[in-house]
């Protein structure tokens, strides 16, 4: 089993602008997570444009960051099969290309009922040796998964992780938290839509987030803080970051939020998004450039020579 907690950002795929896979830029990404102090990486996910990547990129992409990261983190493929059988698919691939973990959304495109959600996991758990976790997003599938479920998908062999991010998620996850109990089961419990609700999260019951991935460096001191039972100054800590993140949950926009976000600290060098997703009119452009302004985040150079002088200070 890899045991997962803490910061799990999902990354952003860089293009070029001419919408190209950008490795390079992708390389760059996974060593500046790496130099915020991540706990693990996860690709193919919502923030990650999965919807927009072929298989090839997807092998590719895998390739990149799981030399990258070369063990020191986990990494989380995303799985959002139509099908248990292309769900079957990615995931055999994702442990091919030497994924830790598969994070599975439910089939969206014909809603499933509860018993078709148990015996689609059940499958996805049994195709490979990989651990599986349960992604409770309906507000992008569709697909409302009862605590009850949750808990039953718990019971199956490989499931072992639930990341939830059905709103309000801080009572979604309580609830998931009490039916996990009552059925003697047993399965971490993660948040994500990008953290807006993380200390509640944590509250509730979660040990760790799936956020996107343009703010990891604060959002890992955060973390550290409330650890370490400094809830208060966790609270004041994250508070400044607040309005950056319910700008980069908006509807279309998001990703190209995200990438904004990288090439402003100098991560990557495009901010270019495939269709359907849209880049950033000037409006929201100058809003996002006051929000930054406010927030005066460290640049790319400067998180890993602050990242290299902790471990020089045997930190």
């Amino acid at each position: 089993m890899t045991q997962l907690s803490g910061l799990l950002p999902i990354l952003a795929t860089p293009f070029r602008p001419d919408g190209s896979l950008d490795t390079e830029g992708l390389r760059r990404l996974v060593r500046f997570q790496l130099a915020c102090g991540v706990d693990g990486l996860a690709v193919f996910g919502m923030a990650s444009e999965g919807f927009a990547l072929t298989t090839a990129e997807r092998a590719e992409i895998l390739a990149v960051v799981t030399e990258e990261t070369a063990g020191a983190v986990p990494v989380i493929a995303g799985v959002n099969g139509t099908s248990a059988e292309i769900a079957i698919e990615q995931a055999r691939a994702a442990e091919a290309g030497g994924a830790d973990t598969l994070m599975v959304l439910p089939p969206y495109l014909v809603k499933p009922g509860p018993r078709q959600v148990v015996d689609f996991y059940a499958r996805v758990a049994a195709a490979t040796g990989l651990d599986v976790m349960v992604q409770d997003a309906p507000g992008a599938t569709g697909v409302a998964i009862a605590p009850d479920v949750i808990a039953e998908l718990a019971t199956l062999p490989g499931v072992t992780s639930v990341k939830v991010e059905a709103p309000p998620t801080a009572v979604k996850t309580a609830a998931v938290r009490a039916a996990l109990e009552a059925h003697g089961a047993q399965a971490v419990l993660l948040g994500g839509q990008n953290a807006f609700f993380l200390l509640e999260e944590y509250a509730a019951g979660a040990v760790g987030t799936m956020p996107a991935c343009e703010f990891s460096d604060v959002l890992a001191g955060v973390l550290r803080l409330w650890e370490e039972g400094r809830h208060a100054q966790a609270r004041r800590a994250y508070d400044p970051l607040l309005p950056l993140i319910r700008f980069g949950m908006q509807p279309g926009l998001a990703w190209a939020v995200h990438k904004e976000v990288l090439v402003a600290r100098g991560v990557i060098e495009s901010a270019t998004v495939r269709s359907p997703a849209v880049p950033l009119g000037a409006d929201s452009a100058r809003v996002l450039a006051d929000l930054l302004a406010d927030l005066a985040l460290p640049g790319y150079d400067e998180v890993l020579a602050g990242a290299a002088a902790t471990v020089g200070d045997g930190r």
